[in-house]
């Protein structure tokens, strides 16, 4: 029948615009500002950066290995490694800023980064009168706590953390753990490793002789030179008879 998609796209309308006035839930309305309603644990914004303790700098988990730096598609994030007087690296960063104005949430740096360093936030409210500098977030913006992090995804940080625990005892237990100790001199064969047992119970090889093989004898004028015109050349000859005959 022509037109029966149409009719069923205006009782869809008919019904949704009398529900809006007849069903409770949809009659409420949130006074926002004023009201905000509660956001879902996997929304997600923009970065963040996650550090432990009080200390917002040195307490950051960010090493700066610029790994997000170079896996970010629209290229938002700017990293610089701090170093000492003496130009050793620090192992944290000077410089991180993060332009929210190309920043598109895809998340991709919360993926690559090895040490749960820069997470999603939960803040929509970024709008900003100066839309060049206010929309750059230095690390003293970016930088909030452990805490805060476990207030907004909770099931995610407790995950995160227990991985970080397991690993650091992990850690400690190799660190910990005693090394082989040294053999002592004058020791028993049976002290010996197996491998150097082996190794002194294989056949040695015979040492390579030093002196010149022996040469054979140089070859005569006569034997070497074929004679002219059929003529017979005597040969020299070392039996007796011919000695004596000397």
């Amino acid at each position: 029948m022509l037109g029966k998609g149409l009719l069923k796209g205006l009782r869809e309308t008919a019904r949704n615009f009398v529900g809006s006035y007849s069903n409770a839930d949809r009659l409420v309305t949130v006074e926002y500002p004023e009201e905000r309603l509660d956001l879902k644990e996997n929304t997600r914004n923009f970065p963040f950066l996650v550090h432990d303790g009080d200390d917002t700098q040195k307490g950051l988990r960010c090493v700066a290995c610029k790994i997000c730096e170079k896996e970010c598609p629209p290229q938002c994030i700017y990293i610089i490694l701090e170093r000492d007087e003496k130009g050793k690296p620090q192992k944290h960063p000077r410089v991180f800023d993060i332009d929210i104005s190309v920043c598109m949430s895809c998340q991709i740096c919360v993926e690559v980064c090895p040490f749960d360093a820069i997470k999603m936030d939960q803040v929509y409210e970024l709008s900003r009168f100066d839309r060049f500098e206010g929309l750059l977030l230095h690390k003293k913006d970016l930088a909030k706590s452990n805490d805060y992090y476990h207030s907004i995804h909770p099931t995610e940080a407790a995950e995160v953390d227990a991985r970080l625990a397991e690993e650091k005892a992990r850690a400690e237990a190799a660190k910990a753990k005693p090394a082989a100790a040294p053999t002592a001199p004058g020791a028993p064969k049976s002290a010996y490793p197996a491998a150097a047992t082996a190794k002194a119970a294989a056949p040695s090889a015979p040492a390579p002789s030093t002196s010149a093989p022996p040469q054979p004898a140089p070859a005569t004028t006569a034997a070497i030179i074929p004679p002219l015109n059929g003529a017979q050349v005597a040969t020299p000859s070392s039996s007796p008879e011919r000695k004596a005959a000397d």
